[in-house]
């Protein structure tokens, strides 16, 4: 066969959020600020009027420890964590980052084992998210486990030698679905402990199924826009990566995913774990498909999950996602409100916690209020007919929020988010039937490069608008250019400059991320983002059904039209029968419907399926083995995997 099921595995074995790879440095040196980002990041130092002193005492209160080791390693020698990668984050703003950014990035590089309150601890620092310890009467409760198992193993062993403490870990809390909280989980705990029940692990419901399926079906594409969104290829510098707003970086290590054991399904359920109290609160469809809040009523501790941390989150996430429900996200902070009015301290899973009861119900008020802002602005505005991209540009933003730092942009923005809730609702159509049908962008450009008076004429205008400081007008112009002629070296480079210089003075780490990532491509060329090693666990994850459905998308359509298969799948173990059938160039399945006169009929386990999607076992093999039995004729199934397309992950973004 051209393709075959291996090879439908080895990109599903890469669909889980993206760990740093390996990359060489820039070639092409970025370039310094111009006198317009200076000045412009030199304004918002002036404006800024944030509490510095009480968020800079809460990021640092109760440090116990850090790691000794610079380097936190795999077992093959590579580069999992670099303590010291993000050390240039200190002192005042270079010219080169938005001050409101800087400040939020030096409030995240404290990095340690920090003491929250009584028999609770977090690991911060050490990932793009925190893992928190809470001590039970013979063992430890983990919330969260990081995004890789050499770094949340790393942080374990630094808490156990530093708490001087020898109880294992009898139970693992999953806050939500996103890999950055469960991928590291065998770093802490063994599944073999979790399928005997020695180890509870605890998850909202719907955890499995979101886990999964967000990053399959357009797991491809939203794999390489990350690596814009998180800057994975940029450097670390005053003129790269300062970070993500919601922590540092991702770490770079092995991923994985042990199924739950148990599942909280509603707001009010309570319970004790090891010794300890634990009420749940639902947080579904918030921040993530699948999330939940907690409370611990013992130590008047509330853990917030990813629903409210220290800036504004994203209701649309710029590596693609579907769009979040910022009204039912703000309701959820404002029955947590009632929930547990007597929270003396609250954590999350990113960012620092708060302290004083006073102090939490006002930070969770205007984090509430953030989020109903959002919905309540963007309808407000589409309801008097605005446009998304104009709803996009509107700057208003209540003082009261403005003023504290927890509600800015460092993640999500004011102005995609607004976008956002406008798609939400209303969808990407502005109503304008002038925009029904657009050109396609290369045919697109050269028409406008062709009206505007050729691409010396539009490189002429984009210089004068990028010596003006224009420097949206620059990429918004001279992107025709490059779309127009990509191998004009001269627009490549001026819209490479354009976009950099609104990087420097971007205050959102995404944002300054993918603008300095274009710039990055632009000059060097699209980057390989590599391929997670946390795949197997996704693969094992996935229903049948998922599996199915993400090789018929991979289905070349235009080569399979006119062919028609009828494949029946038998699963003995399961108990499961599925019909694969071909027609007008789409592979529908069907679960339970048994086929008069199928083609084939293959009986097999789900272990001897995933054997071939994940070891490379070759179907003849199985057969011969006595794991697969065939029945018919295999030419349509040899034929529909002949036909498997293989995903480009380097697509271009910036280039046509």
């Amino acid at each position: 066969m051209k393709n075959s099921l291996p090879i439908v595995a080895a990109w599903l074995a890469s669909v889980a959020l993206i760990a740093p790879p390996s990359f060489a440095q820039q070639t092409a040196a970025p370039k310094a600020a111009s006198a317009t980002t200076a000045r412009a990041n030199e304004a918002v130092a002036k404006a800024m009027a944030m509490n510095d002193k009480q968020d800079y005492e809460d990021a640092n209160r109760g440090k116990l420890a850090e790691l000794k080791e610079p380097l936190v390693k795999a077992a093959d020698g590579s580069v999992v964590w670099n303590t010291q990668r993000y050390d240039f984050v200190k002192g005042d703003a270079p010219v080169t980052v938005n001050p409101s950014l800087w400040r939020e990035q030096k409030l995240n590089t404290a990095q340690g084992l920090f003491k929250v309150t009584d028999g609770i601890y977090q690991i911060r620092g050490y990932d793009v998210a925190n893992m928190t310890l809470v001590e039970g009467a013979t063992g430890w409760i983990v919330i969260d486990t990081l995004l890789s198992a050499e770094m949340s193993s790393a942080g374990f062993k630094l808490a156990m030698q530093t708490l001087r403490s020898t109880k294992p870990v009898v139970a693992v809390i999953y806050t939500h679905s996103h890999a950055d909280h469960y991928g590291g989980a065998r770093g802490v705990i063994d599944e073999a402990d979790v399928r005997s029940g020695k180890v509870k692990v605890i998850a909202p419901d719907g955890f499995m199924e979101n886990a999964v399926a967000e990053n399959v079906l357009a797991g491809n594409a939203m794999s390489r826009r990350a690596n814009y969104m998180y800057g994975v290829s940029l450097p670390a510098g005053d003129k790269g990566s300062v970070g993500t707003g919601l922590g540092l970086a991702l770490s770079k290590g092995s991923l994985g995913l042990i199924p739950p054991t148990q599942i909280i399904k509603k707001s009010g359920e309570e319970l004790t774990i090891d010794g300890v109290r634990i009420q749940f609160q639902m947080a579904q469809g918030s921040e993530a498909p699948s999330e939940m809040m907690f409370y611990f009523p013992d130590k008047k501790a509330l853990c917030l999950s990813e629903v409210a941390t220290k800036l504004m989150h994203n209701i649309y996430t710029i590596r693609g996602a579907k769009t979040r429900d910022a009204l039912a996200w703000s309701k959820y902070i404002n029955e947590t409100l009632d929930l547990f009015p007597d929270a003396d301290v609250a954590f999350a899973s990113h960012n620092w916690p708060t302290w004083g009861n006073a102090n939490i119900r006002q930070y969770l008020a205007n984090q509430r209020d953030t989020y109903r802002f959002l919905n309540d602005r963007a309808l407000h505005l589409a309801n008097q007919g605005q446009t998304m991209t104009e709803i996009g540009n509107a700057e208003f933003f209540p003082k009261g929020l403005a003023t504290d730092s927890s509600s800015h942009g460092y993640y999500g923005t004011l102005s995609h988010n607004l976008r956002a809730v406008y798609n939400f609702y209303l969808g990407y159509y502005d109503a304008n039937p002038a925009t029904l049908a657009p050109l396609l962008p290369t045919e697109s450009a050269k028409r406008y490069v062709a009206a505007m008076g050729g691409e010396a004429a539009v490189l002429a205008n984009g210089r004068k608008a990028f010596a003006d400081g224009d420097y949206r007008w620059v990429v918004e112009l001279v992107n025709h250019v490059v779309f127009a002629n990509p191998g004009n070296v001269e627009a490549r480079a001026l819209q490479a400059e354009a976009l950099e210089q609104l990087g420097y003075q971007a205050e959102s780490a995404t944002w300054r991320n993918a603008y300095l990532m274009g710039a990055f491509e632009l000059r060097n060329g699209a980057q390989d983002i590599g391929a997670s090693s946390g795949g197997p666990d996704t693969v094992r994850g996935m229903t049948n059904e998922l599996l199915f459905d993400y090789i018929a998308l991979r289905l070349d359509h235009e080569k399979t039209d006119g062919m028609k298969a009828a494949i029946s799948m038998v699963f003995t173990d399961i108990s499961e029968v599925w019909a694969l059938e071909l027609s007008n160039s789409v592979l529908n399945n069907t679960k339970g419907r048994v086929l008069k006169n199928p083609d084939l009929t293959l009986t097999l386990t789900r272990p001897a399926f995933l054997a071939m999607l994940l070891q490379g076992k070759k179907l003849p093999e199985l057969v011969q083995a006595g794991m697969v039995k065939l029945d018919g004729d295999p030419k349509p199934l040899a034929a529909v995997f002949a036909n498997i397309v293989d995903f480009d992950r380097k697509f271009n973004i910036v280039t046509p």
